[in-house]
């Protein structure tokens, strides 16, 4: 039994081709340029369809079924994107519309963050749980939940924007509008942000930090910098990193008090720290949960499936 993943992204459109183990046993990309009609998209979605097929010597009668990773809002009963601002697509009907074009026997479609996370339950840090969140690290903070071995979605399927509790008021702005967002600190772009500002100030007050070196040298602030800066002992990326694990502390615990998941996993880019980020997050967190040495503790976990999350998640849909 055989199912494709699409990840549909505002760069790339990636697919796989997954087997009975969740193993991607074949993939292919192309550019989605979200300025295009939308019809052109999933035109692609079901050109790299047949084309893991063709690949793999496969028929669209091998393929059980075709998951969408989507971002925004969406609709599985009707396979319609409500909306995704970064696609254009409004109340867009991308699984009526793909399978003319690849009449696959069951297709599906959900929010990207949701079907990592349920990537996840089923393959990956939070496999055999009933219960757990998946936090993304990345450009923002995204999240999926899974509730009694289901995708949470809310009542009106816009359930699970994590990255947009509020843990500063009047803080940093967030690009959702609002001020303050977890997202405007935990994700990547808020450390290289926190980054940035440390850099300014080390250089006005005449401060030497192995950070300058280490932007000169990869030419342009990222989300490592700090950490390695800090692993070299010095003093100003520690600060910066000291800042940064507060907040994200601040939201892990409150998605735990929230929702007492079996397992908290944590994928995205500032996930590729693994062990040396739990070190850092994982005390604070649990100094920070309700009812801590009463009850018993989730896991606190790096996701598994890394850049792959979104291709698994969206082929196990519906199991």
């Amino acid at each position: 039994m055989y199912r494709i993943g699409i990840d549909l992204g505002g760069t790339n459109i990636a697919a796989g081709l997954v087997n009975e183990s969740f193993e991607i046993i074949a993939k292919d990309s192309t550019p989605t340029l979200p300025s295009r009609p939308s019809e052109e998209i999933v035109n692609d979605i079901a050109m790299l369809c047949h084309k893991l097929c063709e690949a793999t010597g496969l028929t669209v009668e091998d393929i059980a079924s075709v998951g969408i990773a989507s971002p925004g809002i969406v609709d599985d009963e009707t396979g319609v994107v409500i909306y995704a601002n970064n696609l254009n697509f409004r109340h867009f009907p991308m699984i009526p519309l793909l399978k003319e074009r690849f009449p696959a026997r069951e297709m599906h479609i959900e929010n990207d963050a949701n079907a990592a996370a349920w990537g996840e339950a089923i393959a990956g840090a939070a496999k055999g749980s009933k219960s757990s969140v998946m936090i993304t690290l990345g450009t923002g903070v995204g999240g999926g939940i899974i509730a009694d071995g289901k995708v949470f979605k809310g009542f009106n399927s816009a359930a699970g924007e994590l990255g947009h509790i509020v843990i500063e008021v009047d803080g940093r702005p967030c690009s959702c509008g609002r001020k303050g967002c977890w997202e405007a600190y935990s994700s990547a772009t808020g450390l290289i942000n926190m980054t940035k500002e440390k850099l300014v100030q080390c250089t006005a007050e005449n401060r030497e930090t192995a950070m300058t070196e280490l932007v000169a040298k990869k030419g342009k602030v990222n989300g490592r910098i700090a950490f390695d800066a800090m692993r070299m002992g010095d003093a100003a990326a520690t600060e910066v990193v000291t800042e940064y694990v507060k907040y994200l502390a601040s939201g892990l615990a409150s998605m735990i008090n929230i929702f007492q998941p079996e397992v908290l996993s944590i994928g995205g880019g500032i996930s590729n720290e693994g062990q040396y980020l739990l070190d850092l997050v994982v005390p604070l967190v649990r100094a920070q949960q309700y009812g801590t040495g009463l009850v018993s503790n989730p896991d606190i976990r790096i996701a598994q499936l890394r850049n792959d999350a979104g291709i698994i998640g969206a082929a196990v849909l519906g199991i």
